[in-house]
């Protein structure tokens, strides 16, 4: 599935709550605590999309763990930190292979093949 239709929001708040298995009350709480924050068409009414319900079911896990709705949300923030820096930390790679690979070229520029290099020859003394 692509991203954008991923993140497409197409489903009224009915079907969003029947496809997460929750009551649409339950969206409309999940909302007002911050936790969801579903697309509005011009008229007002929330639309869903599928980004939207795997997150519902995220929330329903922790919740069916025993996680009140402030510890979903510390959770689910700390999750998105986790995220964040795994693809900082990911780029922080790229860029030091980078480095590597550069100053390993600059060294090799600096190296003279043995058959060119000039060796000097001394007689050893008698």
């Amino acid at each position: 599935m692509d991203q954008d239709r991923f993140n497409r929001a197409v489903y009224v708040i009915s079907v969003a709550a029947e496809l997460a298995g929750v009551h649409p009350q339950t969206l409309r709480i999940y909302e007002r605590k911050g936790l969801l924050e579903p697309a509005r068409t011009g008229g007002g009414s929330r639309r869903y999309s599928d980004a939207d319900i795997a997150l519902l079911q995220r929330i329903q896990e922790l919740t069916n763990e025993g996680l009140n709705l402030a510890g979903v949300q510390r959770v689910m923030d700390l999750e998105a930190t986790i995220h964040e820096l795994q693809i900082e930390l990911a780029e922080t790679l790229r860029q030091s292979e980078r480095a590597v690979e550069m100053t390993h070229r600059e060294y090799r520029r600096d190296l003279v093949p043995v058959k060119q290099a000039v060796t000097i020859y001394r007689r050893a003394k008698r």
